[in-house]
């Protein structure tokens, strides 16, 4: 995937017979997404993107170009991606999921602990999944300003300050 390619929502499958799925938003502003429009999937195909509703986890929606139920079961599961000039400029603490993925992990003495494998959210607030030739199971550290005190996009690096017994 491009650096240029930001993952804004994931598509749950269809939502009745007349080609309308279901769309899962990760956007701050969930309705946002459709403002990102045209969306493109992994494999560069692009769709405009109109909601139709809110519903349980997100929205009904309408891909252009999908007209079927079988087309849109067709497309479950996908991820749809924004290009970043679409998307608003972020505060100075604030991230895309993306930009810190593949970041090195070092704790305040230099020490290297690992690289960011991804961003997960559970739903308690995002957490980096840490991996590591020195770990045997991956590490989920808070991305709290306790626990991640400094991200360095230009250095290409996160200093933590991780919970005690974290890394061990």
């Amino acid at each position: 995937m491009s650096d240029d390619l930001i993952c804004v929502g994931t598509i749950g499958g269809a939502f009745g017979v007349r080609g309308d799925v279901r769309l899962k938003s990760f956007c701050a502003e969930p309705s946002d997404i459709a403002n990102y429009s045209p969306l493109s999937l992994e494999d560069g195909r692009s769709f405009v993107v109109t909601l139709l509703g809110p519903m349980k986890s997100g929205y009904s929606a309408r891909l252009s170009g999908v007209a079927s139920k079988e087309d849109a079961d067709a497309l479950n599961g996908e991820k749809l991606f924004a290009r970043r000039d679409q998307l608003p400029a972020l505060p100075d603490d604030e991230y895309y999921h993306a930009d810190l993925e593949g970041l090195e992990i070092v704790d305040t003495g230099g020490k290297v602990l690992g690289t960011v494998k991804s961003v997960q959210n559970h739903g308690a607030g995002d957490l980096l999944e840490v991996i590591g030739p020195d770990i045997k199971t991956a590490v989920l550290l808070p991305f709290t300003l306790a626990a991640v005190p400094t991200v360095d996009l230009g250095a290409k690096r996160i200093v933590t300050d991780p919970p005690e017994g974290l890394f061990e």
